[in-house]
């Protein structure tokens, strides 16, 4: 199942994703009589949408018929939601992105940060280069939305906890990092540093997730591309190891590493491309540019 947030009908509804259009989980409650959740973080911490999946699965193309399904040409997305209680981000996570850095990729243990989710900004949404910053950078990354609450989880049980996955583009303000490295959580939590969406693409959908491929765009150009299998800690590495700090909760969202870093400019159009999944495009603003006269 791939699920959304579109603004439709004056309001922001969670909708679900087919290869043929898109509808609204209030038109399913409406032609149905159900109740399922129509925003997307109740509907993870309800703990439903597994349940929602195989209701669906059971339904029936022939099912489907009655709701009317908008072509997905005419969607307008809005963010997937608003409000995780954590974004953790992972650092160097590939090699070759480690090397663009000059610096030594970890190998022992995830180099990760926390993210406040005054960062978050949906497809379309536009991403501000902050006044402190003269250069920041663009990294497109495969994030892992959890959909359990879990402790300690063993690795084996990581897939167990994951509700979806979806695209992620992480913000970061490289000049202030590079003047000391303690700088790293200012560097990541200006406003609009963290775009994620459109789609949440659950498990089923995903296959397997180690042969996915990452892609940063910049204005159509492939910037730097990495499979996940590349990667030093792997997604279920990221959840057991995550687990064991804190408890994670259904939405939070881990997102995974770059396969490479790009330099952002006013008018640049970044995007992040995952095989299989919805493209997440985002523009760029200076507000540097806005302060000249």
């Amino acid at each position: 199942m791939r699920l959304a947030t579109i603004k439709h009908e004056g309001k922001e509804q969670a909708a679900v994703v087919m290869k043929n259009g898109i509808f609204p989980i209030q038109d399913l409650n409406d032609a149905y009589l159900k109740q399922w959740p129509t925003d997307v973080m109740t509907l993870l911490e309800s703990g439903q949408l597994e349940k929602l999946d195989q209701w669906l699965e059971d339904l029936g193309e022939s099912g489907k018929a009655k709701i009317n399904v908008s072509p997905l040409k005419d969607v307008n997305y809005a963010m997937l939601y608003r409000h995780p209680r954590k974004i953790w981000g992972i650092g160097l996570n590939y090699v070759e992105h480690a090397s663009d850095l000059s610096e030594t990729a970890p190998n022992t243990e995830p180099a990760s940060f926390m993210k406040p989710d005054t960062t978050i900004i949906g497809p379309k949404d536009t991403i501000q280069i902050p006044l402190q910053s003269k250069r920041t950078t663009a990294e497109a990354e495969l994030g892992i939305i959890i959909g359990k609450t879990c402790k300690d989880v063993p690795l084996k049980n990581a897939p167990d906890v994951i509700a979806g996955y979806t695209t992620v583009i992480d913000m970061t303000a490289e000049d202030i990092l590079q003047k000391n490295p303690r700088y790293l959580t200012r560097s990541k939590s200006f406003n609009t540093f963290f775009s994620f969406g459109p789609h949440l693409v659950t498990p089923d959908e995903v296959g397997d997730v180690h042969n996915l491929e990452v892609s940063t765009m910049i204005n159509g150009n492939l910037h730097r591309k990495n499979v996940v299998s590349n990667m030093t800690f792997k997604p279920w590495d990221l959840v057991s190891f995550h687990s064991q700090v804190m408890t994670l909760l259904p939405g939070d969202i881990i997102s995974t590493g770059t396969p490479g870093a790009a330099v952002i400019r006013d008018g640049d159009i970044v995007s992040c491309q995952v095989d299989g999944f919805e493209p997440l495009e985002n523009p760029v603003e200076d507000l540097k540019l806005g302060q000249r006269v």
